[in-house]
């Protein structure tokens, strides 16, 4: 009975994983709703209408500090901020698992390091960032006006933990947002994603 009930619970977690569809440039983005460190609910519908940037996030990764260290996802976020972009910061991390924060946790980290996000998303179950395929941090999404799907990949073009290479690579979500806000398709819709492995549970 044990045996069967194992086997079962096998089988609906395999389907539950499998059942993301991968998302797809040029088509809407997969709805969403999550809790934020302030304990609100913070959904994508609720956003129609404005760009929205959404960025995973482990504070113990290293190439997550580098952007960090620098200063430079802080600036990004300011800059959308002060364009009327959304940018809303996800923890996929699981329970027990590195970088996972809970809500006072990651309020102290937002403010350690001064972040400029509208929000800090709590995703420990895992289901946001499978939805959307994030296998890194930082991994990086944009989402047009429409809701439409317009960037998925890294923050930019040089995967390296060296705060040096920041000014030498194509800042990618700088770039399409700009595109966007200047009615241009996005040039770099995609890129790999790159930096530590997105703690998932099991």
């Amino acid at each position: 009975m044990k045996a069967t009930a194992l086997l079962l619970a096998g089988v609906v977690a395999a389907f539950t994983v499998s059942s993301f569809a991968k998302p797809v440039i040029g088509q809407p983005a997969p709805a969403f709703s999550a809790t934020d460190s302030n304990g609100k609910t913070q959904t994508l519908a609720a956003y129609k209408g404005r760009i929205v940037v959404l960025e995973w996030n482990n504070p113990l990764c290293p190439f997550v500090g580098k952007h960090y260290g620098s200063g430079n996802m802080q600036k990004q976020q300011a800059e959308a901020a002060a364009a009327g972009v959304v940018w809303l910061t996800i923890n996929s991390g699981a329970f027990g698992k590195q970088g996972h924060l809970d809500a006072a946790a990651a309020n102290a980290y937002v403010g350690k390091v001064q972040g400029k996000e509208t929000a800090y998303l709590l995703d420990a179950d895992g289901m946001l960032g499978h939805a959307y395929d994030a296998k890194t941090t930082p991994q990086m999404v944009v989402i047009d006006k429409d809701g439409v799907l317009r960037y998925i990949g890294g923050i930019d073009s040089i995967a390296s933990t060296d705060v040096d290479d920041i000014p030498k690579a194509t800042q990618y979500v700088r770039q399409a947002l700009a595109e966007l806000a200047a009615g241009k398709p996005v040039s770099v819709p995609t890129s790999e994603p790159y930096g530590c492995s997105v703690k998932y549970g099991p």
